[in-house]
């Protein structure tokens, strides 16, 4: 499942893309919410801009990802990046992890057997 950029709740099959090659496709919870991520898109340059709990979660996750590059002798070709382009990175994985998870939900294992992790609530 897909948030809506805008207000968190459900995309609900709206959406945009700004047009430009490297950028995400937006999804929306309907078409007040879409209406504003155009209008924002449009006044930032295509970005809709993080919040400062998702920011927050970036600058934290860099030292995660630092050590595991150096423990795997990965560092030299990431010194010279800047936070963007760790931050990039570190999206990358989150938001492919975080779909492949949301996914196999719904999905049965292999064996047959109902998905069976324990519930943190």
């Amino acid at each position: 499942m897909r948030l809506c950029a805008v207000c968190n709740r459900e995309g609900r099959g709206f959406g945009c893309l700004t047009g430009r090659r490297d950028d995400p496709f937006y999804r929306f919870c309907s078409m007040d919410c879409q209406d504003a991520g155009i209008r924002i898109a449009r006044k930032t340059n295509g970005m809709i801009d993080k919040t400062a709990r998702e920011q927050q979660a970036l600058k934290d996750a860099r030292r995660p990802f630092a050590d595991a590059l150096t423990e795997l002798g990965l560092m030299k070709p990431f010194y010279d990046r800047t936070a963007t382009d760790i931050d990039r990175l570190i999206e990358a994985v989150v938001t492919g992890y975080i779909d492949s998870m949301q996914r196999q939900a719904g999905a049965r294992e292999r064996t047959g057997a109902e998905l069976n992790d324990p519930l943190p609530f």
